[in-house]
């Protein structure tokens, strides 16, 4: 639950959670005492820690900035030394507590290493191919790219993303082959981690007794664990393959009916595997209470279309961007003075923000370079909580995933309405993308990320698709968490290995309780690790211990969740 300070000023910090924590200096004397011997050339502050909805906070923490590689590595020397944990921090754009646990006090022996202060660097290491640090943003990454003529197939939406937060945690866009569409060449439909070519990472050296710098490539056995870690290790820098860039088409739709958009499976019309196949590309926003989803279909387009207005920047929808004030009144109603009643409301006038803000903006049909279509989210966004779960199954399963998903859905929004709960208040969000294929970096003997919730299950080859399925709403919600919990029971038992088969979104919620999200031992215990096999999952967490034997690299969550 949402604490004081966040429910009072949920509306007026969305702007400084957004942004990397201001760093404040610490004092020398206090530093030596507090961490004596810490290396004196690398930059030491007093920092908090907030999550991307404020729901996981710590303040007063300690962080570092190193200015390279081999800082990072003297930082950690040092905290393996004095019994402290260290932990990655980015742009701190996620729900899960994988960095930081709720709770962590002040004094708690926790060293923050800021990546996005220095850990920024980008050059091509071959024209079809970028050496990055992993402190660079997607936005500034993608940048780079589209200078040199390069690009990607799919990217998540926001620009402010770390490339070593979005590789940790197997971050994706939504994206698989149009019918008779054939892959490019330095492209992949799977996550940001499937297109590695090597990495670079702090790892323990038994010989030399400390830990180093050991750089991995795609085809050695130990980078499968590294490419999804979890915040189990610390990646310093990463060599991507790449493809050609592309120019997209975006068009959006918000007269559509979510019985006819997510209708079962053979019933055709306007249906959400429809528009899949003709574009590839889909990606549906339905929100709370109302009956027409928000879709977005893009499709490659070499040249612009008569009716496409071309943009040349990202992030082309501001009504997204910066909360209308209707929209905004009415959060701070439901937040502020706990009407959670008005959730209808609220979805409605989400609703015409966008269907009016299409028209105002003139963005319903917008063409440009890869990046500008398909980063689209800006930190000022509506601070909401998600859950996530994958379904990995066949193509030709898509639509009936997403009818009888959203069935449920539907079903159960309704009743507990009736009973005059809102447990939601934001969106149903939809995404489609293919499965990590290690043959797509063009690299003999590369591997597929061990821990990917794309990753092939060998039993099931014809398992090519990972649907995403995601419930947006308010932190501090009413009755949410057992929302999410009967939602994530729904996706466990229907899709349960016969025709389809769920993992959790690293990054967003999951394990439900009643009362809270990561707390369910059943989830946590078997289903976690059953869904990507006992012995892929032991693998993974093998090398990842043996990799930081002294668990420099962890907290009390991933403890829990490794074992």
């Amino acid at each position: 639950m949402i604490d004081d300070f966040s429910r009072r000023g949920f509306l007026r910090t969305a702007a400084a959670l957004a942004a990397v924590p201001t760093l404040l200096p610490a004092d020398p004397a206090v530093a030596a005492q507090e961490l004596p011997d810490f290396p004196p050339d690398v930059a030491l502050y007093r920092s908090a820690y907030r999550n991307w909805v404020g729901e996981i906070t710590a303040d007063g923490l300690w962080a570092c900035a190193p200015t390279g590689p081999d800082q990072v590595v003297a930082a950690v020397n040092w905290a393996w030394r004095h019994g402290w944990r260290v932990r990655a921090r980015g742009s701190s754009h996620g729900w899960s507590p994988l960095t930081i646990t709720q709770g962590t006090p002040s004094q708690a022996p926790v060293l923050l290493v800021d990546t996005a202060s220095h850990l920024t660097g980008l050059s091509l290491a071959s024209p079809t191919s970028v050496r990055a640090g992993t402190g660079v943003t997607l936005e500034v990454l993608l940048t780079h790219l589209e200078e040199h003529g390069l690009g990607l197939t799919a990217t998540p939406a926001p620009g402010n993303l770390t490339l070593g937060g979005a590789l940790a945690i197997d971050a994706h866009g939504t994206a698989v082959p149009a019918r008779g569409e054939r892959r490019l060449l330095g492209h992949t439909y799977g996550s940001l981690s499937n297109l590695v070519l090597s990495l670079t990472a702090v790892v323990w050296d038994e010989a030399g007794g400390a830990y180093t710098l050991r750089t991995y490539d795609r085809d050695e056995a130990d980078c499968a664990a590294l490419l999804t870690h979890l915040g189990r290790s610390l990646v310093t820098e990463v060599v991507l393959r790449l493809g050609a860039n592309t120019a997209l088409r975006c068009v959006s739709r918000t007269d559509i009916p979510a019985g006819e958009l997510f209708a079962a499976p053979g019933t055709g019309g306007r249906t959400f595997e429809s528009f899949l196949d003709r574009a590839g590309r889909v990606e549906a926003i339905w929100f709370a209470f109302t009956e027409h989803p928000w879709l977005k279909v893009w499709s490659v387009s070499p040249t612009r279309p008569l009716t496409s207005r071309h943009v040349t920047r990202p992030y082309n929808y501001p009504f997204s961007d910066s909360i209308p004030p209707l929209v905004a009144d009415l959060v701070g109603r439901i937040v502020s003075d706990g009407a959670w009643y008005l959730a209808p409301v609220l979805g409605t006038a989400q609703y015409d923000a966008a269907a009016l803000g299409l028209v105002a903006t003139l963005s319903a049909d917008i063409w440009g370079p890869s990046k500008n279509t398909l980063l689209y989210l800006r930190p000022t966004t509506l601070r909401i909580a998600t859950n996530g779960c994958a379904v990995l199954t066949g193509r030709a399963q898509v639509q009936r995933v997403v009818a009888e998903f959203t069935a449920f859905y539907r079903e159960r929004l309704a009743a507990y309405a009736t009973r005059g709960r809102f447990p939601v208040n934001g969106s149903v969000e939809i995404r489609v993308t293919g499965v990590d294929d290690p043959a797509d970096v063009g690299l003999e003997g590369a591997r597929a990320p061990l821990l990917s919730a794309l990753r092939r299950r060998d039993d099931r080859p014809e398992w090519d698709t990972v649907v995403w399925l995601n419930v947006l709403t308010l932190p501090g919600t009413p009755f949410a968490e057992a929302f999410l919990r009967e939602m994530e029971r729904f996706a466990l038992r229907t899709f349960d290995g016969g025709y389809a088969m769920t993992r959790v979104e690293w990054s967003k919620g999951w394990a439900y309780t009643d009362e809270a999200a990561w707390r369910d031992d059943e989830v946590l215990d078997s289903v976690v690790p059953g869904s990507f096999g006992e012995g892929v999952w032991q693998e993974a967490g093998g090398v990842l211990e043996r990799l930081d034997p002294h668990r420099v690299f962890g907290n009390a969550f991933l403890d829990r969740l490794f074992g």
